[in-house]
C-alpha cells in the first residue's frame, strides 16, 4: 500500500496546474478513506516540480498592478492570487510529507485537508481567470513563497512557523480589502471566490497554531517566544500591520505573537 509521504511526494513532482490539482484531491481521498498507510518512506524534494509558465521572477522585478478597476489589472490581481494557491498547494504536501513523522495521526488529517483546499483554490481562480479571457501561466510570477520552504526545510517548528502562522496569515489581512475592492466594481463572482477562501484560510491557520503549540509542549519550549525567534531568524520579510486581529484570534494566533516589535 503507498504511504503518504509517497502520495505528498507524487504531488510534488507533478508540474501542470491541472494534474497537480487532481493528484493533490486524489491524495486527500485516498487517505480519508484509508488507502493510504500513515508511513514516511519516501524523501520530500528540494524543490517541487512547476510548469514551464509562468514565468518566475525575483519579488523586485514582479511588474507594479493596478487597483482593480481595470479588466486587465483584475486578470493581473487574479492571476498573483492563483499563483499563490498553486504553491500553497506544494506548500502542504510538503508540509506533510516531510514533517508528518514527527506529529500524531491528526497532522496527516489537517495537512491533507489543506492541500486539497488549496487545489480547490487554485481550479477556481483558473476558472475564473479563463472566464475573464486569459489563463494562469499568462502572466509572470514570483518566486518567494517557496523561499520560505527551503528556508525551513530542516524544521517542523520553523516552517509552522512561517509558512501557515505569517504567510497565511498575511492573507488573513489583506484578503478583506481585497474583496471589497472586487465588490466595488461588480466583480461579484471574484468576490465571491475569494471570501469562500478567506473562511478556509483560516481554518489553516488554526491547523499551523495548534500543532506550532504542540511542538513546542512537545518539546518543553514557550510557544510566544519560540515562534518570535524563529521568525526573527527565518522570515526575510518584515511583519506589519494592518492585521486581521479577530481572525487571527479565531485561529489560535493571539495578538502576543505578533505584536511585539511590529509597529
Amino acid at each position: 500500500m503507498t504511504d503518504v509521504s509517497e502520495a505528498a511526494r507524487a504531488v510534488l513532482a507533478t508540474a501542470t496546474p491541472h494534474a497537480k490539482v487532481r493528484a493533490a484531491r486524489a491524495a486527500a481521498r485516498e487517505w480519508r478513506l484509508g488507502r493510504l498507510d500513515h508511513g514516511f518512506s519516501a524523501a520530500m524534494p528540494d524543490r517541487s516540480a512547476r510548469p514551464d509558465a509562468p514565468e518566475l521572477l525575483p519579488p523586485n522585478r514582479m511588474p507594479k498592478r493596478g487597483r482593480a478597476g481595470s479588466g486587465a489589472s483584475r486578470i493581473a490581481m487574479i492571476h498573483a492570487l492563483a499563483h499563490i494557491e498553486f504553491v500553497a498547494i506544494d506548500l502542504a504536501f510538503d508540509m506533510l510529507g516531510r514533517f508528518g513523522a514527527s506529529f500524531p495521526r491528526a497532522f496527516a488529517d489537517d495537512w491533507m485537508r489543506v492541500g486539497a483546499e488549496e487545489a480547490m483554490h487554485f481550479a477556481l481562480l483558473d476558472r475564473r481567470l479563463r472566464a475573464l479571457g486569459s489563463f494562469y501561466g499568462a502572466l509572470p510570477a514570483h518566486d518567494g513563497l517557496w523561499q520560505a520552504a527551503e528556508e525551513t526545510a530542516h524544521d517542523p517548528l520553523a516552517r509552522l512557523a512561517v509558512v501557515p502562522m505569517v504567510l497565511e496569515a498575511r492573507g488573513l489581512d489583506i484578503t478583506p480589502a481585497t474583496i471589497e475592492r472586487f465588490q466595488s466594481v461588480g466583480d461579484r463572482v471574484t468576490a465571491r471566490i475569494l471570501t469562500r477562501i478567506l473562511a478556509d484560510e483560516e481554518r489553516h491557520v488554526r491547523a499551523g497554531t495548534r500543532w506550532f503549540n504542540f511542538g513546542c509542549e512537545s518539546a518543553g519550549l514557550e510557544p510566544v517566544s519560540t515562534w518570535q525567534s524563529l521568525v526573527a531568524r527565518h522570515f526575510r520579510g518584515v511583519l506589519k500591520p494592518p492585521f486581521n486581529d479577530s481572525a487571527r484570534e479565531r485561529a489560535g494566533l493571539t495578538r502576543d505573537f505578533y505584536m511585539v516589535g511590529c509597529h
